[in-house]
C-alpha cells in the first residue's frame, strides 16, 4: 500500500527559548530528544498503519548530553529516566524512522526535520543520514484541503484535530508520537470525507 509518514519531534528548550530564537547566551542548540512517526495509508479507507516512537540522546557541540531543563520536562513529558533508560543515538534514532518510512516521505507540520536532521546532525558532527528532498510541510496538504491561511497560523499541530473536531484516543500535546497522531487523525479525516486527494501528496 502506498504511505505517508507524519512525524514530530520535541527539541531541547528553555523557558521562552521560541520567543528568542534559541539566540540567549543560555539557550540550548535545539536538538531533539524524541522522535515520533505515524504510517499513513494513501488507499482504501485511508488507514493508520503503524507508529514509530523514539527517545533520543541530546548532545551539545563538544559530545557530552545535554541535561533537560525542567521546563523541558513539564511542557514535554520527557524525563531523565526516559533518556537514561530508552534513548538512543542520534544516527541509531534516524536509522529506525527511516526504516519505518520504507522509503515513503515524511510530512510534519512546518519543518521539523531542519532540527531532527539539519541541526541535530550538524551538532552531533554526523553526516545527514536522510536526504532533503524525502521531507515536506503538512501545512501544505491542509491549504489544499481549504483550511484558511489565518486558522492555520493559529492552529499547532496538537490541536489539529480538535479543530476539525475529529473523535480521537486522549493525546499529550508536545509528545512527539501524540502530536503526530493530531495531525494523522486529521489528514485521514480529509481523506476519508474527500476534502483532500492522495494525490495531493505527490504534487504539492
Amino acid at each position: 500500500m502506498k504511505t505517508a509518514i507524519v512525524f514530530d519531534c520535541e527539541f531541547l528548550c528553555l523557558e521562552g527559548s521560541q520567543r528568542r530564537f534559541w539566540c540567549a547566551a543560555h539557550d540550548p542548540d535545539p536538538v531533539i530528544a524524541q522522535i515520533g512517526a505515524v504510517k499513513l495509508g494513501l488507499e482504501g479507507d485511508y488507514p493508520l498503519l503503524d507508529t514509530f516512537k523514539a527517545y533520543v540522546q541530546p548532545i551539545d557541540r563538544f559530545g557530552d548530553r545535554y541535561a533537560l531543563d525542567p521546563f523541558f520536562t513539564k511542557l514535554t513529558g520527557i524525563t531523565e529516566e526516559n533518556i537514561q533508560a530508552e534513548g538512543v543515538a542520534l544516527q541509531d534514532a534516524l536509522a529506525g524512522v527511516d526504516r519505518f518510512s520504507d522509503g515513503a516521505r515524511f510530512w510534519s507540520w512546518g519543518k521539523d526535520e531542519l532540527n531532527m536532521v539539519a541541526i541535530s546532525c550538524y551538532v552531533a558532527g554526523i553526516a545527514p543520514s536522510i536526504p532533503a528532498y524525502r521531507f515536506d510541510n503538512a501545512v501544505k496538504l491542509l491549504i489544499a484541503a481549504g483550511m484558511p491561511i489565518e486558522d492555520l497560523a493559529r492552529t499547532p499541530s496538537n490541536k489539529l484535530a480538535d479543530y476539525y473536531g475529529v473523535e480521537h484516543p486522549p493525546l499529550q500535546g508536545h509528545d512527539a508520537l501524540d502530536d503526530a497522531l493530531s495531525v494523522s487523525y486529521t489528514l485521514q479525516y480529509l481523506l476519508r470525507t474527500g476534502k483532500l486527494q492522495p494525490d495531493v501528496f505527490d504534487r504539492t
